[in-house]
């Protein structure tokens, strides 16, 4: 006697247990259409026979992600059939929301970076420093500091307590700090809620670039990866816009910090009802919930697809220790540097020295420095804008190509414009214009491109504590530039300075030529096996 325990898990006949693949309901309709449960007078035994031969039915057991491997690898190639055909793409609506959730941390981040920017005169003469440049500096490169520690650890963050507690933990300091910031009345104060907000900081990018490669369906996931650099860019001009009356507002400047905590929130709450990320899930040994959340991420028509993929290249990982040594030499240390390099060239190219001495160059030709900061701003969203429609059209290699190649002449127009040859309106236009040039192309490829690509070419094993690594040689760089660009600039010159950032520049191409592969509607899995030699 045959008896149905759940139509979509399994049928027990004696001993018999015969499992069908995990599938959704449109799936079963399918199954069930072609092969009918067997009637009163036939035996289980025939309609197993019959099961055999649809796509759907293959011998399957809920266990250990490496039961999975040998399961899935036995699917082949047919994992993408449905009836002998294609069954496309995924839609995009489904990872859609997550990946909106995940993008405010990357809103917070450029929040808090430029919400010092319009407020920072009135917090110096409420806090009792006005006048004192270095306890001003300490001010901005206070959250740098902690934004490295906090990068530093990311990596073990979230993959000791998956990406969305990571989320949620990074919405943690940033909603004390802020409290901190906008309730304190000394400098001290300030400068340990800026800390608490650094940290922060330091965490959420990381990990948001890991989340939204390892959520999002391979045909829009550059598109995707945009969405981080938009959200920064937003973040920055609604600092700037909320900013604007705290000169002419007694304590607006608290307002501005005390709004930062109602999207920090949101983070953590929303995040509650987000997918876990399947490669996480997966790697911890946890496939039966990998599988559910590809299903609510891909449908359940590439859950198999999917799974079958993942479970090649995870192979084993879920027993694995990733150790710091590991990722400094042997097999993944090629990817590694080339990671960590990138981001180096990003911060060497000089794009946060612009952003700092954008508002000097425009006062020094009589341009008010809201008007500058807004039109730097506009600038580097219209960018992020054009990198969002082109990243999965032209590639990621292309676009940094050409990112860095207009910062190139960018730079040059910015030389320009300090020599002797240019005096007048003609500095004006070839200063203010390179500058927001410069702002723009950087926009297109090299702000946006490295953090994608990065959480592309790592390795699965080694992503997380990898990108944790590559994204404090950001920070470290980012904290020499803001400190040695006035001092140098004074000694050097801004001929000089400029001159430097370019060859920087150039040398970026070069790097990028030689070293990056294309990542441009390949998997996670087809990137590591093209990069990572075998053992």
């Amino acid at each position: 006697m045959c008896v149905s325990v759940n139509i979509t898990d399994s049928f027990i006949c004696g001993e018999r247990l015969c499992f069908l693949s995990f599938v959704s309901e449109t799936e079963l309709k399918m199954l069930l259409a072609e092969n009918p449960l067997p009637s009163s007078g036939e035996g289980i035994d025939n309609f197993a026979m019959r099961g055999r031969h649809s796509d759907f039915s293959f011998m399957y057991k809920r266990g250990p992600s490496k039961d999975y491997i040998n399961d899935f690898d036995r699917e082949g190639s047919s994992v993408r059939l449905l009836n002998g055909k294609d069954i496309g793409n995924p839609s995009w609506k489904r990872s859609l929301p997550h990946i909106l959730v995940a993008t405010i941390s990357s809103f917070l981040y450029g929040y808090h970076l430029g919400v010092v920017n319009e407020t920072l005169e009135s917090i110096s003469i409420d806090l009792g420093f006005s006048g004192d440049t270095f306890a001003e500096g300490l001010v901005v490169s206070t959250c740098l500091g902690g934004a490295f520690f906090g990068s530093l650890f990311s990596g073990w963050v979230s993959d000791g307590l998956g990406r969305k507690r990571a989320f949620q933990l990074c919405a943690l300091p940033m909603i004390i700090g802020a409290s901190m910031s906008a309730t304190t009345n000394s400098l001290w104060g300030m400068l340990l809620g800026r800390l608490f907000v650094g940290t922060g900081m330091g965490l959420g990018p990381p990990v948001a670039s890991l989340y939204v490669a390892e959520v999002s369906p391979t045909f829009i996931r550059g598109t995707y990866g945009s969405f981080t650099q938009i959200a920064t860019c937003l973040g920055l001009l609604g600092a700037l816009f909320i900013g604007l009356p705290a000169k002419e507002i007694v304590d607006w400047w608290r307002v501005c910090f005390w709004v930062s905590i109602v999207p920090a929130v949101l983070l953590a709450l929303c995040m509650e009802f987000c997918a876990e990320s399947p490669h996480w899930l997966l790697k911890r040994g946890r496939g039966a919930e990998a599988e559910a959340e590809f299903e609510r991420l891909l449908g359940g028509l590439h859950v198999k697809s999917a799974m079958a993929e993942l479970s090649r290249s995870e192979r084993g990982d879920e027993v694995d220790t990733v150790k710091l040594s590991e990722l400094l030499y042997g097999r993944y240390f090629k990817v590694v540097f080339i990671g960590s390099t990138l981001f180096a060239l990003q911060q060497l190219s000089g794009i946060n020295a612009i952003f700092y001495f954008s508002t000097t160059v425009f006062k020094s030709f009589g341009v008010p420095s809201d008007l500058a900061n807004i039109c730097v701003g506009f600038s580097n969203l219209f960018g992020s804008v054009v990198a969002t429609m082109l990243m999965d059209k032209l590639g990621r290699k292309v676009l940094l190509l050409g990112s860095f190649s207009g910062m190139v002449v960018s730079m040059a127009l910015q030389i320009m414009a300090t020599s002797s040859f240019a005096s007048g309106s003609g500095a004006l236009y070839l200063s203010v214009g390179g500058m927001l040039l410069f702002v723009f192309t950087f926009s297109l490829g090299a702000g946006p491109v490295p953090g994608l690509l990065l959480s592309e070419i790592l390795p699965g094993r080694i992503r997380a504590k990898a990108m944790a690594v590559c994204m404090a040689v950001h920070w470290v760089i980012n904290f020499f530039v803001g400190l040695l660009f006035l001092p140098l600039l004074e000694r050097i010159g801004a001929g000089v300075l400029y001159s430097i950032f370019a060859a920087f520049c150039v040398l970026a191409v070069i790097f990028v030529k030689s070293n990056v592969l294309e990542t441009k509607g390949k998997s996670l899995q087809e990137i590591e096996i093209a990069l990572l030699p075998s053992e």
